[in-house]
């Protein structure tokens, strides 16, 4: 157990809602826009560039930051750790959490920096990342950590799939040392990885062994590509041994964690996972009706919205379970 709360959360997604009627017009795409809503649950998304607005991924980041240190009642200065988990940074280099300490704190400071890519388990990669350096390193008063996603940049034009569940949206959650009185604890976290699966869906193109060309372009070749569909069970599989496992190793019963905030790809998989848990479906908040899916972003976003209706609360056992292509799965718990 780690003494690290969570002091503040703040989510960022721009624009206005688009629904599904309007998401065709604005991409020129077909789909099944009952069965997305109905089994998937994506009513809504906020995507930047079908919107016109001139904003990309340190732009996302900064703004959820802003929120979640306003929530914190925190500086910008106070900052001593800054993580961004994304697989959608802005540049390849520098780490986009270098850029955001600059917008943050404005010049040269004593911060720690770096960037977490581990696909859409960037996030609770990055969280365990910061409550450990916090726990190992007295001069970390405050860590922000960012889950970004901003995968609609490589979405490529008539790409049905692509436009109908990705969107855009960060989530910032800033951790605190917890006083001795407060319940707010770090309990642990669980990972597994299998990189033999690094060939299903990703953004190839624009890294070494794949560099953007006249030629790719031209052929199509680049952006988010899908090389193999990805099997309908696979976090049916994962999620519930995984999360079984982490209870285990960190002696929490099932039935002490009062909110499981999973990857928010699909509502049905995210229900079946609750029944196979044998516990209520109510207990797994749900964003992607409002915000589609944001990748590293959604179990950020998805906490801060379950926070601010109330239905997570102080004292309340939570915990984080997010998978990404490539495959790595991760999950946390800790005491809100």
């Amino acid at each position: 157990m780690k003494k690290i709360k969570i002091s503040g959360s703040g989510i960022y997604a721009p624009g206005k809602g688009i629904n599904n009627s309007e998401l065709k017009k604005l991409a020129g795409i077909d789909f099944d826009a009952e069965k997305l809503e109905a089994k998937i649950g994506i009513k809504e998304r906020h995507i930047a560039k079908l919107r016109n607005i001139d904003e990309t991924s340190a732009d996302f980041a900064e703004k959820a930051s802003r929120n979640a240190l306003a929530n914190a009642a925190l500086d910008p200065m106070d900052v001593d750790l800054f993580i961004v988990g994304t697989d959608t940074p802005e540049y390849i280099s520098p780490a986009t959490a270098i850029l955001l300490q600059g917008r943050l704190q404005l010049g040269q400071k004593n911060s720690f920096v770096f960037d977490v890519g581990a696909s859409c388990a960037s996030f609770v990669s990055a969280m365990e990342a910061a409550a450990s350096l916090m726990a190992s390193n007295e001069a970390i008063r405050h860590a922000l950590v960012v889950g970004l996603y901003n995968m609609p940049a490589h979405i490529r034009p008539g790409d049905a799939f692509g436009w109908s569940i990705f969107a855009d949206g960060a989530g910032a959650l800033v951790l605190s040392r917890a006083k001795s009185h407060e319940a707010s604890a770090w309990l642990g976290s669980r990972f597994e990885a299998d990189g033999t699966q690094w060939n299903y869906v990703g953004v190839y193109a624009g890294g070494t062994r794949k560099p953007v060309t006249k030629e790719l372009l031209e052929s199509g070749e680049y952006g988010l590509e899908l090389l193999q569909r990805l099997p309908g069970d696979r976090n049916l599989k994962l999620w519930p041994k995984l999360i079984r496992d982490l209870c285990k190793d960190t002696k929490t019963g099932l039935e002490e964690v009062s909110s499981f905030v999973l990857t928010q790809i699909n509502r049905s998989v995210i229900w079946e996972v609750m029944d196979e848990l044998g516990r209520p479906r109510e207990l797994a908040p749900t964003a992607m009706e409002r915000y589609g899916y944001t990748g590293s972003a959604c179990v950020p976003m998805a906490f801060h919205d379950a926070v601010m209706d109330g239905k997570i609360k102080r004292g309340d056992k939570v915990l984080f379970c997010a998978s990404g292509a490539g495959l790595a799965v991760g999950s946390n718990i800790f005491i809100y």
